[in-house]
């Protein structure tokens, strides 16, 4: 039976480093960074019928993987409530294990990340500073009822 992990955080929080993780302990790594820089794109948020067309793409190698027997690890933000659902209910036939890891960074350590980054790699796209705090006023943290969920705090601060 396949493990899935849906990586869920804000922008800035450390979900990439926590998937890259991940994938060095054998999960497969989906991304819409990495799919996105391959395509020689170099700024966010991508056009819609390109982030639309790499989702969809990204959907079908999960489902191709898990078919597959494969753990994966699914990096995106995982914003809102509606696209954990979507993504679950994607998965629910293939009787695949489905767990969130919710990455979670002060506010300040998240948004001084991304003003660091420099758009050098697919885990370093830049993100102008007003739709950085925008990313971070819209995300919805999972709730209990949404597990299995796991908290990683990726500045050293507590979780309490």
């Amino acid at each position: 039976m396949s493990h899935v992990v849906l990586m869920c955080g804000a922008a800035g929080s450390g979900k990439s480093t926590a998937a890259r993780e991940l994938e060095a302990r054998g999960m497969l790594r989906l991304s819409v960074d990495v799919e996105a820089y391959e395509r020689g794109l170099r700024s966010m948020p991508l056009p819609t019928e390109i982030n639309a067309e790499i989702i969809t793409d990204l959907r079908r190698r999960l489902l191709d993987a898990v078919a597959e027997g494969r753990d994966v690890v699914v990096d995106l933000s995982f914003w809102s409530r509606a696209m954990r659902e979507e993504w679950r209910e994607l998965l629910a036939p293939t009787g695949a294990t489905v767990e969130i890891l919710h990455v979670v960074a002060a506010r300040g350590t998240a948004l001084a990340r991304l003003r660091e980054r420099a758009g050098a790699h697919a885990d370093d796209f830049t993100l102008p500073p007003g739709l950085a705090e925008l990313y971070h006023e819209n995300f919805q943290p999972p709730g209990p009822d949404e597990g299995p969920v796991t908290v990683l705090r990726t500045d050293g601060l507590s979780t309490a």
